[in-house]
């Protein structure tokens, strides 16, 4: 890599492109520490891996990296929490580039709870404000994952508990996205065009007291210090696909209603 702060530039060899190595420069304003971290961020390493996958881009040679813009780099402590990036991708039978503008974020999940109370199932969903869509919005329970272990269900549960206040058992926990066939990759892409956020979703189901679904309505949560200023709502399942248009909640019914009617779900317990 280049020392030089004003023109950092790395080459990249990719095994199914080994005659053209990858150029990956930094644009103006980022630092040698951000490009640095950039490079050997899991977020980039990942998007390396899916584009050289069995179904990625550059699989069966006719698409080519050619050069890779880092644009943007946003730190969440000591991590890189958001990757912003343009990739130059030439298809070589019209010689013309596709869009590669890529924002990267990551693997992420969210929770459907339904709980069963007095013969009434409700669902949860947290109030959050959004500046990217500078609105409000009701939303499953969800979150990133902060680590490359790959712990979905864990950070599943544990993002529940701090959004809502509510413990999930692990065993409970159903992968919805895994009903999906395998050459999705058993994820939910939410903006495939311009974000590589991957989903997993999963069902959890309970029961609980009338004073639960009380007590729970309007509670405010949210690690407050990080600004999370978040407001649990509860809501009749029946209801639930009019009162939000959360991407991530409308898909969990999707996935449910057709797993629940091709036999998929576990037994209830």
């Amino acid at each position: 890599m280049s020392s030089d702060s004003s023109s950092l530039t790395y080459s990249i060899t990719l095994p199914n492109q080994l005659a053209d190595p990858v150029t990956v420069d930094a644009a103006p304003g980022i630092s040698a520490s951000e490009f640095r971290k950039a490079i050997d961020s899991s977020l980039f390493k990942q998007w390396l891996k899916n584009m050289q996958s069995e179904a990625g881009v550059l699989s069966n040679g006719a698409m080519s990296l050619e050069r890779v813009l880092i644009q943007g780099v946003d730190m969440f402590g000591n991590r890189i929490g958001f990757l912003k990036f343009k990739a130059d991708i030439l298809d070589k039978e019209t010689g013309k580039k596709v869009p590669g503008i890529v924002f990267a974020r990551g693997p992420a999940v969210a929770v459907l709870i339904l709980l069963d109370s007095e013969g009434e199932i409700y669902t949860v969903l947290t109030e959050q404000v959004r500046v990217p869509v500078g609105k409000r919005i009701l939303e499953l329970p969800a979150g990133m994952l902060e680590n490359d272990r790959g712990d979905f269900i864990g950070t599943a549960a544990r993002e529940v508990e701090e959004e809502t206040g509510i413990h999930l058992n692990l065993q409970d926990m159903v992968d919805l996205t895994a009903f999906l066939d395998p050459s999705t990759g058993c994820r939910l892409f939410p903006s495939p065009g311009g974000c590589d956020e991957e989903i997993s979703l999963f069902l959890y189901k309970g029961s609980v007291s009338k004073e639960t679904i009380t007590q729970l309505q309007g509670k405010k949560t949210g690690l407050r210090e990080r600004g999370e200023l978040i407001k649990v709502h509860v809501v009749p399942y029946e209801k639930l696909w009019r009162v939000t248009a959360d991407a991530k909640t409308l898909s969990a019914i999707a996935l449910y209603e057709m797993a629940k009617k091709e036999g998929l779900l576990p037994p209830a317990g």
